[in-house]
Parts: C-alpha cells; structure tokens; sequence
C-alpha cells in the first residue's frame, strides 16, 4: 500500500473509531445524597439505579452531608445533581438565609420536588422533653455541619428565644446521635428527613425506647407565618415501632442541578424518573417513593427549572 493509500486509510479508521466513540460515550452522573441512615441515601439509590442507561448514562448516589453539602458540590463541579431542601435551595440562588453573604448560586436549577420532609424531634423516653422548650440545658444533637437539618433546628430554636449555647448541643449524623440515646449518652436529635427514616426506625424497634415530640403550638406558628416553606404534616402512628402520631411541620426534598449540564441530559433524566418501571421501583422501594410524581415535581419550586426538566413538565401538560 502506497503511503498516501496508508494515511487515507488510517485517517479513516480514526474517523470510525471517533464516530463509535462518540456514540457510545458514557456520561457519570453523581448525585448528592445525605447520610447513609437517612431517607436522601436509599432514594437517591432508587432513582440512581432507574435513570441509569448502561453505555449512556451511569447515574450514582453519593453519601454527602446533606443540602448545603449537595449545593456547594453542584457549584463546584464535584456532582452533577443532588438532593437538598427547599429552603435551602432558595437560599443559595437568592444568597439569603443560611447563604446570607456569599455569591447567588445563581446556576442553581431545579429537575423536581421530590416528596415532604417531616422534622423528627425524637426524645429519649423518660427525658422529660415534650416540646422544644424543654430542650433547654439538655444533650441535643442537631445533625452534622453541611446538613439541612441543622439550619432548621437553629431556626427551630430561635422560636424559642433560644441557640445552641442554650443546649448541650453536638453534631452528630443521626445513626451516631441514634448509637448515643440508646448508650445514655444524649437526650434528643433532629432530624429532617422522609418518614421512616432509617436511623430512628432501627433505634425504636432496638427496645431503647424513644418519644417522637411534637412540633406545634404558637411558636411554631409564628416561624411558619416567617418562613413560608414550613408547612404543617403528620408522622402516622406506627411508622415508627411503639410510636403513635405526631403533629410536626415539613419542608420538601428536591433534586437540583447546575444550568451548565445539557438540555438534552436533563431531558433524559428527567423522563426516565417518571417512566413506568421507575414507577415500580419507586412505589415498592421506600415509603416516599409512592410520592415522587411528576404531578408533585412541579410543586413549591423556589428556584427556576433547568430548561430540560421544564421541556419534559411542558410536554406532559404540567407546565406551561
């Protein structure tokens, strides 16, 4: 073969490769979770494993610490999406709140709402707490830096006309917070999560004996009449071993991403989430899966839709 015949012929076959190469591609798509023994964990494994298209896409879920974690990892490319609440999603874009002073995270787009998240106040049976005001000068842990959970509580708190000085406070992940109540070692948790959450399911059906406390009366109707994405709910007696239901107030679990990632890829997600074997999954996987609908997805946004998820809501008439 002559050596403009060999180059064509190379030149070619680079050509196929590349083409090939391009078809085939595969895209990683890391989500944002929270803990392992929360409720962001298994369904952001759920809707990893539904959304991923071996040789297109592979979707994971990644344990972080939660929203704030997830915001910060989006904006700095170390996850392509992730879960976080409501509040804290419009904190970030409109750099208010627990964002107050730093940049607008102003890249910040919404895919869905995703379900309610109850406030779980759970209380060492015998402590003597039957309302945050009993908090006072007990061992409280309030989650872990980074998390959701936290910013509420302090929200929670200053209701109160108290802060974290005003308690024991540490800042634990709820299996650890769950590991101290059954050792002695604390009198209560927060936790802001999709009921069952996994780390207080274990500890009530341990025999430890726990107490779920309300989260009602004036105080906390006044933080709701200031903070507008707190809205009231109820845990149903026996999702947790021995406990029967409690009045509290939630916020809504979100799955957000970054404007940067492409129409197209956020299409794709988007319609596969609410395909109708991701729907076996969801329903049969975790309590809050029945829940994730894309009539729900549209619900209390606070932050704009990125432009592929928005195209698919349009499409199916939820949007206009």
């Amino acid at each position: 073969m002559s050596l403009k015949n060999w180059i064509k012929t190379l030149t070619l076959a680079l050509a196929v490769a590349g083409s090939v190469g391009t078809v085939h591609a595969q895209q990683f798509f890391r989500i944002g979770t929270g803990g392992t023994a929360g409720t962001y964990y298994p369904v952001g494994g759920m809707i990893a494993n539904a959304i991923s298209q071996p040789g297109k896409l592979i979707a994971t879920a990644v344990a972080s610490n939660g929203s704030v974690a997830n915001i910060n990892g989006i904006l700095g490319g170390s996850l392509e999406a992730g879960f976080t609440q409501s509040d804290v999603a419009y904190w970030a874009y409109t750099g208010t709140g627990t964002f107050d002073g730093k940049p607008k995270a102003e890249n910040l787009r919404l895919i869905a709402t995703l379900y309610p998240e109850s406030i779980h106040l759970v209380a060492r049976k015998g402590s003597g707490i039957k309302s945050v005001a009993d908090l006072r000068g007990k061992r409280v842990s309030m989650d872990e830096p980074g998390s959701g959970t936290l910013v509420d509580v302090r929200l929670i708190l200053g209701a109160y006309g108290m802060t974290d000085k005003d308690i024991k406070a540490e800042y634990l992940k709820p299996n650890q917070a769950g590991d101290k109540i059954r050792d002695g070692g604390l009198d209560a948790f927060f936790f802001v999560g999709g009921a069952p959450a996994g780390a207080i399911a274990e500890l009530a059906s341990s025999g430890a004996g726990i107490e779920l406390v309300p989260l009602v009366g004036p105080e906390i109707d006044k933080l709701r009449s200031e903070q507008e994405f707190f809205t009231p709910d109820t845990i149903a007696a026996g999702m947790y071993q021995g406990v029967g239901e409690i009045k509290t107030i939630s916020v809504n679990a979100q799955m957000v991403t970054s404007a940067k990632l492409s129409d197209e890829t956020i299409y794709d997600i988007t319609k596969a989430l609410y395909s109708a074997e991701t729907r076996k999954v969801l329903d049969n996987g975790h309590a809050k899966g029945k829940l994730i609908t894309k009539e729900n997805a549209v619900k209390g946004a606070g932050i704009p839709f990125h432009p592929g998820a928005e195209k698919f809501y349009k499409e199916a008439g939820l949007l206009k």
